[in-house]
């Protein structure tokens, strides 16, 4: 398949060195504003062939594409994508899917002989695949709560160099749906879909430099469970994030590529599933791979990539509740 991406920096970076990992996919093209990384991409991930844009309207009009990846600042992610699928191009994006509902709608009008998959790579992390066997398989039995924190650190020096990070504009919002929507997305992938959320968003540590929230809390009700939900990037550190799934055979503690399980009888049972060597950043998660060879598989064997508009909009719905009930100080419901 003939591959482009779109957004030539840090993630782009995970992306390609993934497809050319890949047997039988060829980066074609590359784009971005600045020329310059377009043109350092096709030297470190294309061939003599692969050429270089300033924008992805030149690119869609000069080159034949299977598939586009858009690695861009959120708000294009919609608007790219739709470009894409109305030339009948299918696309891989990051996430998020949408910084707004209305976004979302958009995109459910498109093309739908496109398939528009979502890179929520955690899921694929072997630590995460591991707990979601335990769920199946009915080992750790009924689930009967849970808890998530993420503690990290975002300085001012990570959003003055963006351009578009720390503005509710261009990224959507702050810390939910730049870094915790991963956890919320794990939550949903363990617990099913969330039905309501009450939460409270605040900026701590960034006072009068960002306009949205380093630091998060929610109370999530799903069926017949609910969770609990802290996250900040106000920490000292990045510290791995904590999943905890309270359950009737066992208590499931996750802290990255770390379980512990603990039994009703007080044994403790320790796994460690060792990271793979690592294109980009350890917090990214360790999944990319698997998660984009899924799209391309599913591509060429002419099947659904489970990660669509709809799965992905899950944790932006839920995420964009928390912002509602944060601001309107009540019980948001969620509803399709």
């Amino acid at each position: 398949m003939r591959s482009a991406i779109v957004g030539c920096g840090g993630i782009g970076n995970v992306h390609a060195y993934n497809i050319n990992n890949m047997q039988d996919h060829k980066l074609v093209a590359f784009a971005d504003i600045d020329l310059e990384k377009a043109k350092k991409f096709v030297k470190d991930y294309g061939d003599s062939e692969s050429k270089a844009y300033s924008s992805l309207e030149e690119m869609l009009e000069n080159e034949k594409i299977d598939v586009l990846h858009i690695c861009t600042p959120h708000y294009l992610h919609v608007p790219m994508a739709i470009q894409a699928a109305n030339r009948d191009i299918n696309v891989f994006m990051e996430k998020p899917l949408a910084i707004s509902e209305d976004q979302v709608h958009k995109l459910r009008e498109v093309n739908k002989k496109v398939q528009i998959g979502v890179c929520f790579q955690n899921r694929y992390n072997k630590s995460v695949q591991y707990i979601r066997n335990l769920l199946q398989n009915g080992k750790a039995g009924i689930i009967l709560g849970a808890r998530a924190i993420l503690t990290w650190n975002r300085e001012e020096k990570y959003y003055t160099q963006s351009g578009w990070r720390g503005s509710l504009k261009t990224e959507g919002g702050g810390l939910l749906i730049n870094q915790a929507i991963h956890t919320l997305d794990l939550l949903i992938y363990f617990l099913g879909k969330p039905k309501a959320v009450e939460g409270t968003i605040i900026n701590h540590h960034l006072k009068g430099i960002i306009d949205v929230e380093d630091t998060a809390e929610a109370y999530i009700q799903f069926n017949e469970v609910t969770a609990s939900f802290y996250a900040t990037n106000a920490f000292c550190t990045n510290s791995p994030v904590l999943l905890e799934l309270v359950c009737e055979n066992m208590i499931v503690k996750m802290e990255d590529t770390e379980i512990t399980i603990t039994y009703p009888d007080n044994t403790i049972e320790r796994l460690s599933f060792k990271q793979e060597q690592l294109v980009g950043k350890n917090y990214w998660g360790n999944g990319h791979f698997a998660c984009i060879s899924h799209y391309y598989d599913c591509l060429q064997n002419n099947k659904h990539f489970p990660i669509d508009i709809e799965e992905a909009f899950k944790a932006l719905q839920l995420l964009l509740g928390i912002y509602e009930s944060s601001e309107n100080k009540k019980l948001v419901k969620l509803v399709k």
